[in-house]
């Protein structure tokens, strides 16, 4: 028992941070899975930290409250975001959401300038936000996000999606209503983006405007780059990996990023698609039972 209270004690918060980027993963899980390369999910959690710790700190609402409004903020941008943007093909989409990124932390850095209310914090970030986030919450959103995604690719959107990430045009032929369906998508991994962003503001306590600038919206990216796009649960793992992996190499000090990048390379180059490759694990089974 001893042993478990010193890890958690000196672990704790990295095993949340671990949480909360799984959330992340599965929020860029959505967008990969359908064939989009979108790299708006830090504006969308910079959304939903944003608007979650306004509400609990200036009108006092209760955690899930804040994290729920947090997150439909989030999709309901997306939303609007989505009506001009996912028009767009592969590299533009990409470079049009992470445009989006850049607008939510400008918009972060000047918003009390504009508006004469000082809600944001401006470029100093908004500080004293409650610290509510707690290991079994995160776990338990984990836990139904999980089951939904399962019941999902079960579901004629999950079948839609799976088909237009194969071929648009083919999906289009049969009757698959293409650009709805990526909004789905789309709207779906804000509202998780955002659920995350409202977690990890009520974590540090603190959100910034540059917590969600273009190296937050790569590192969500290498999550599923990582741990795979072809089964809901590669980006997760990739999370957890990315984010204990620096604590682990920790006696490498300044070579830690080093290692993450040989890593990272090793990964494309013989494991094209991510760690969790259900094909892979269907042919190591099929090869046991052969024998």
């Amino acid at each position: 028992m001893n042993v478990f209270s010193e890890f958690w004690a000196t672990y704790s918060s990295v095993v949340q941070f671990a949480l909360i980027n799984m959330l992340l993963g599965i929020s860029i899980y959505f967008t990969l899975y359908t064939g989009l390369l979108s790299l708006a999910n830090a504006g969308f959690m910079g959304i939903g930290a944003y608007v979650s710790a306004v509400l609990t700190i200036h009108a006092g609402t209760p955690l899930p409250v804040s994290l729920l409004a947090g997150a439909l903020s989030a999709a309901l941008i997306g939303w609007l975001l989505g009506l001009p943007v996912l028009r767009l093909r592969e590299i533009y989409l990409a470079i049009a959401t992470l445009g989006f990124g850049e607008i939510v932390r400008i918009t972060a850095v000047n918003f009390d300038k504009f508006s004469g209310l000082n809600l944001l914090g401006g470029a100093q970030g908004l500080s004293g936000i409650p610290k509510l986030t707690t290991p079994g919450a995160l776990l338990f959103v984990l836990i139904i996000l999980s089951i939904f995604l399962v019941q999902f690719h079960k579901s004629r959107a999950g079948r839609a999606l799976a088909a237009i990430r194969r071929d648009e045009s083919v999906a289009a032929t049969m009757g698959i209503d293409v650009y709805q369906y990526k909004m789905l998508a789309f709207v779906l991994g804000a509202f998780v983006a955002g659920l995350a962003g409202g977690f990890s503001a009520h974590l540090t306590r603190f959100v910034g405007p540059t917590d969600f600038s273009f190296n937050a919206a790569v590192n969500i990216l290498a999550f599923a780059v990582l741990g795979g796009t072809l089964h809901w649960s590669g980006a997760m793992v990739g999370a957890a990996i990315l984010t204990v992996l620096p604590e682990a190499l920790r006696f490498m000090k300044e070579y830690r990023g080093v290692v993450n990048g040989v890593i990272m390379v090793l990964v494309i180059i013989y494991l094209p698609h991510g760690l969790i490759n259900p094909k892979w694990f269907q042919r190591v089974f099929s090869k046991r039972r052969a024998q």
